[in-house]
């Protein structure tokens, strides 16, 4: 009489609650590296080569912020501090440009955003009543799309605003100011 088959035991990760097999496909793979180094080594032998790989960095790294590095030698130059947000991602550093994009609204009315100037140290509602005084048009600050605050003005300005800014305000320079033209960021100089 043949043997009765056995069940076969199924190691579950605690990190993801799925089976070993199938973290890398779970919700989030960076929590369960560390078990599965310890407990299955066998299933991601990737992860035991990329783990000693960081271990070697991490190293050099503590050799470097100590002044030596692995040759030797003094470094170079200082690292540049990167800001990390939740979930790991890397905050990039703001270009300092002006974004200028007309909006058409109820067929023949427009609105010019101006986008970008508080980056070169203008003062908003300054600029805003600058613009309205200088167009004859009503000019508001509010807020875009992006939680940032912006200038809207009334009507079509673009074809003077470039030589405006640039006249009022000298920090910004002409090569900082792009339109919007047809969903393209394009150089108004």
């Amino acid at each position: 009489m043949s043997e009765k088959p056995q069940p076969i035991r199924v190691l579950y990760c605690p990190a993801c609650s799925l089976p070993a097999e199938y973290c890398e496909f779970g919700p989030d793979f960076e929590k369960c590296k560390p078990w599965l180094i310890r407990n299955a080594p066998n299933l991601y032998p990737d992860l035991i080569k990329e783990a000693n790989a960081k271990e070697a960095d991490k190293v050099t790294e503590q050799l470097q912020s100590t002044g030596m590095s692995s040759d030797g030698a003094t470094p170079s130059a200082p690292k540049e501090e990167v800001k990390r947000l939740p979930g790991g991602k890397i905050k990039k550093k703001e270009k300092q440009e002006v974004v200028i994009e007309k909006v058409v609204r109820n067929k023949r009315k427009c609105i010019t955003t101006v986008k970008g100037l508080e980056l070169f140290g203008v003062k908003l509602s300054d600029a805003s009543k600058k613009l309205g005084k200088k167009f004859a048009t009503g000019a508001s600050v509010v807020k875009g799309p992006t939680e940032k605050e912006q200038i809207d003005v009334q009507g079509d300005i673009s074809y003077d605003i470039v030589e405006f800014i640039t006249e009022t305000w000298p920090d910004v320079p002409e090569t900082a100011i792009f339109f919007i033209e047809d969903g393209r960021k394009v150089p108004a100089a």
